[in-house]
């Protein structure tokens, strides 16, 4: 029964470490397509996007004027639109004229002149023929074209002296990488491998969680283990570690999902539009810590460093020692890294605070964007909280459970009295 239980840890250690190494090598291979995604979905090459604008109104523009039907029902109403402003811009350059000639001798007798021959009111006569021509002119296919084709450049003029340009080279870095030839085409190719890998993750993740969970019962419920095979059991545990430590443990993902509004009578709508997005293992979270200059980010990532990584290591170093030398079960120091420290690993408080980072995330961003939804009743905002639990907070779940329940073996198998 004894070698039965090696040979059990054994294949268990192959085993976890396989999936270990199969779940992080896919995952790193996940996180550089969904960086990449990410970048592309960014805010500021959607509804923040001049380019973008552009586009969205020389396709209204040009549908608009390709619209220009002049039939029977519209005709006449168009021809009194046209023709009222043809007779205010008559009345309003009139104005302007008698105004200007007023102030000189000459020009009051210019005024006089025009008045006694009527010239304003010659060119009132022919407003109807001219507002005839006007609308021939637009009832033109290459005249609409001309109309449509100035008008898109003027457009385009304004919003490029108005406007900062948008850098591109990080999108065409991303295009280029993965052979992409838009940026549409590229987050819908990316969506479909990152979901292809997540399917491939699966069956590692749910295996691993099983083996996990059976390992932790099976500690427990076991009367003993031989040294060799504590050793396993520890090994197990450290495998556990440095894969939580590794992978991300959080992905804070928030983002509109759909913002829709009518412009001259036209919808337009942007999806997925990513506002926020963060990823970090506990060991990146450390280190960026601990380059910040802040006195205070630099304690808190010390504290983090202590807590979360050297205390566990250590303990499962110390735990080593404890079952394979008696002189160092009397130490205290030994027996405070073995017995004590899982109180200190902070284990409880950083899943306590992920958890709560996650939840209270999607409750402040979703607040404030319908802020921005309820300025106006023509404006729909679909807004998306896509923060997940990642697979390094499982694993180091998992490692801050199956570690626990190892010192508590040990401490009743060799039955130790506490410090």
């Amino acid at each position: 029964m004894k070698h039965f239980k090696t040979i059990i840890l054994i294949v268990l250690v192959v085993i976890i470490t396989f999936l270990s190494f199969s779940i992080y090598q896919i995952e790193n291979e996940r996180r550089i397509l969904k960086e990449d995604l990410i970048e592309l979905s960014k805010v500021k090459y959607g509804l923040f996007n001049i380019d973008e604008w552009k586009k969205i109104l020389a396709t209204i523009i040009t549908k608009k004027v390709d619209e220009l039907n002049f039939t029977n029902e519209n005709r006449k109403q168009m021809k009194e639109k046209i023709s009222s402003f043809l007779y205010k811009i008559i009345d309003d350059f009139e104005a302007r004229y008698n105004k200007e000639k007023s102030r000189t001798l000459k020009g009051m007798f210019e005024r006089s002149f025009t008045s006694f021959f009527g010239a304003f009111n010659t060119i009132r006569k022919d407003v109807p023929q001219f507002t005839d021509q006007i609308i021939a002119f637009l009832n033109d296919k290459q005249n609409r074209k001309a109309v449509r084709g100035y008008i898109i450049e003027k457009l385009n003029e304004y919003a490029d002296n108005t406007f900062d340009k948008i850098d591109y080279t990080t999108v065409n870095t991303i295009l280029a990488r993965h052979q992409y030839t838009t940026r549409d085409e590229a987050i819908t190719g990316l969506v479909s491998r990152i979901d292809d890998l997540d399917l491939r993750s699966k069956p590692y993740k749910i295996s691993i969680l099983i083996i996990a969970l059976t390992a932790i019962v099976w500690v427990f419920i076991s009367k003993a283990f031989s040294k060799s095979q504590y050793v396993l059991l520890i090994l197990i545990s450290l495998l556990l570690l440095v894969t939580g430590l590794l992978l991300p443990m959080i992905e804070i993902d928030a983002r509109i999902s759909s913002m829709s509004f009518t412009l001259l009578g036209e919808t337009i709508s942007f999806k997925d539009q990513v506002l926020y997005y963060k990823s970090k293992s506990i060991l990146e979270v450390v280190s960026l810590m601990l380059l910040q200059s802040r006195i205070d980010v630099l304690i808190v990532g010390v504290l983090v460093l202590i807590f979360s990584v050297l205390f566990p290591v250590l303990k499962q170093m110390a735990s080593v020692l404890f079952v394979y030398n008696n002189h160092a079960r009397t130490s205290k120091i030994v027996r405070f890294m073995v017995f004590k420290t899982g109180k200190w690993s902070m284990a409880d408080v950083m899943v306590i605070a992920i958890f709560m980072s996650y939840i209270g995330f999607s409750g402040i961003i979703t607040e404030q964007l319908k802020q921005i939804q309820s300025m106006t009743n023509s404006l729909e905002i679909l807004t998306t909280n896509k923060s997940s639990l990642l697979t390094g907070f499982f694993f180091f779940t998992a490692f801050a459970i199956f570690s626990l329940s190892i010192s508590q073996k040990i401490d009743l198998q060799f039955n130790t009295s506490k410090v």
